[in-house]
């Protein structure tokens, strides 16, 4: 599963992050492409963090893989 945050605001990742891993956490690895803006990639790994995912991975900047939740 992918999440592509290109073209949406900075206001709306938070609850777009929250309900892509809470709603699809049995499908993992999830994959969230943040793109090139580190603002971008602080939101998510906020959320990521506030949830307590135990296995996060970017190994491709801007490309954040959840191996386990």
């Amino acid at each position: 599963m992918t999440l592509d945050l290109h073209g949406k605001r900075h206001h709306e990742v938070p609850l777009l992050v929250e309900n892509f891993i809470l709603l699809n956490q049995e499908q993992v690895p999830l994959t969230i492409i943040c793109g090139n803006s580190q603002r971008m990639i602080d939101i998510v790994m906020e959320v990521i963090y506030d949830i307590d995912c135990s296995n996060v991975v970017m190994d491709v900047y801007g490309k954040i893989v959840i191996r386990s939740i």
